[in-house]
């Protein structure tokens, strides 16, 4: 089962430029949405706790980040970039607008 979540994981985030798995009433989920949004990002959001596959899916992230609870979990371009600590760290070293464009989530 475990490779299945970890394959349903990876299958999910490369659907689009920037995936978001988090749960709904995550705060640092939210966090980092907007930072997203303000951005003139469009992301795409699994929220794990409404997901029958949920549990097996944040199983496999927690592998994937290496911490527990492992949401919020952002991948751009379908690699993993890690939790909000991750995202903030590369924006504020300016690193994250460049990754996002690279990525095609930019165009400007």
């Amino acid at each position: 089962m475990a490779a299945a979540a970890d394959g349903g994981v990876s299958r999910l985030a490369s659907q689009r430029a920037v995936v978001i798995f988090g749960t709904s009433n995550c705060c640092m989920c939210h966090a980092v949405k907007t930072l997203f949004s303000e951005l003139g990002v469009g992301w795409a959001v699994h929220e794990l706790d409404k997901d029958p596959g949920g549990k097996d899916m944040e199983k496999a992230l927690g592998r994937m980040v290496g911490r527990s609870p492992p949401v919020p979990a952002v991948f751009i371009g379908g690699k993993l970039v890690g939790p909000t600590d991750q995202v903030m760290a590369l924006h504020l070293r300016g690193k994250l607008v460049p990754l996002l464009r690279e990525a095609g989530a930019l165009w400007l």
